[in-house]
């Protein structure tokens, strides 16, 4: 396994919020363990003769984006890959709307990342000009998904 890949790894787990992930690959295993401070990686490599052999990795934490001014609006963009949705449920109504006036604090969508549904809440002031996504469409890590215009 790539060093590349392991950073994706590091970065997809602190992204999902997880606390643990294990992926092993023929006769190579990654297991990455996120504790509220820091990330750990162990990799471990099993030779023919069945030895296996740890080297630890560390990690810079990953933060998650913040929103971005582009011509007086924010793009408010995904702090993680999953599915998004604009309500709990189709039966129940839009968390925002086109024309809706958000403050700090306030649910946007929720975005569904390994079975967890996460809230995605405002960090700004303003009113919703556009929405960028689809309802049920998968996003990625820093995608846009909404235009605010501040207030």
């Amino acid at each position: 396994m790539e060093l590349k890949e392991i950073k994706e790894l590091i970065k997809l787990v602190a992204e999902m919020g997880v606390s643990e992930v294990e992926v092993e690959r023929g006769d190579f295993k990654v297991s990455i363990k996120k504790t509220s401070e820091k990330t750990t990686v162990i990799q471990q490599q099993v030779s023919p003769a069945n030895v296996v052999t740890m080297a630890p990795v560390s990690a810079a934490p990953v933060v998650a984006p913040t929103p971005t001014l582009v011509a007086n609006t924010i793009i408010i963009k995904s702090p993680m890959i999953g599915t998004y949705y604009k309500s709990l449920s189709p039966d129940k109504p839009d968390f925002v709307n086109i024309g809706d006036e958000i403050k700090p604090g306030k649910v946007l969508c929720i975005i569904e990342a390994m079975k967890l549904f996460n809230e995605i809440e405002s960090e700004v002031s303003g009113r919703i000009v556009k929405i960028l996504v689809d309802n049920a469409s998968p996003v990625e890590y820093d995608q846009p998904l909404f235009l605010v215009e501040p207030n």
